[in-house]
């Protein structure tokens, strides 16, 4: 239930964005993977086989082709970083000025936020995964639905892990500047992790 609700959550801000007065176009990695010719959607993409490769991506054509694929980029850069744990992804994607506008109690602000989160979890689930599962660009924002997979064969808040499956969504707001990232909004399904975990809900 709670994975429909988040799919929907992309797909009336979809909708969102062809009301207001943008062309939207949509095009999935698997439905485009037989065709010759790539969509306009489609050549934003940067293959490069290092970076995470976006399953579905819906874009706002009004931004132009230019600009939005400079925002697909930089969204495949961001996810690459939570995907490896490697900051030189992080640094590409993100300005030294990053604010973390839902900053979770004890990270600290700023791009050090994203590495000690990202550290901090692979401690917990060292083969950490993140699915880049859809990206809306609309404007200077990037809304990304992720899925995070692993095994909890670490340690999280003096709890040792078993080597339970890890598998839970989460939801990002992107706002870009001139040339990177700037500032964010983010929510977690906290909820589902913490019950993977076996250490029942955040309080």
């Amino acid at each position: 239930m709670r994975s429909r609700t988040v799919i929907r959550t992309i797909a009336v801000a979809a909708s969102v964005a062809g009301l207001a007065g943008g062309t939207v176009a949509i095009a999935s990695a698997h439905d485009h993977a037989t065709r010759s010719a790539r969509s306009w959607p489609q050549r934003l993409i940067d293959r490069s086989p290092d970076l995470v490769q976006p399953e579905t991506l819906t874009v706002d054509r009004s931004i132009g082709e230019r600009r939005a694929a400079r925002q697909v980029h930089l969204a495949q850069q961001l996810y690459t970083f939570w995907n490896t744990g490697q900051q030189k992804y992080l640094d590409a994607a993100v300005s030294p000025r990053f604010k973390d506008n839902t900053l979770p109690t004890g990270r600290p602000q700023g791009p050090a936020g994203p590495i000690f989160a990202s550290a901090n979890f692979r401690t917990a689930v060292p083969d950490l995964t993140c699915e880049l599962s859809d990206v809306l660009v609309t404007g200077d924002k990037i809304t990304a639905r992720l899925v995070f997979r692993g095994h909890f064969t670490g340690t999280f808040n003096g709890v040792r892990g078993k080597g339970q499956s890890v598998d839970f969504n989460a939801i990002d707001i992107q706002h870009v500047g001139t040339d990177k990232i700037i500032e964010d909004w983010h929510i977690e399904d906290n909820q589902t992790l913490m019950s993977q975990l076996g250490i029942g809900a955040l309080g």
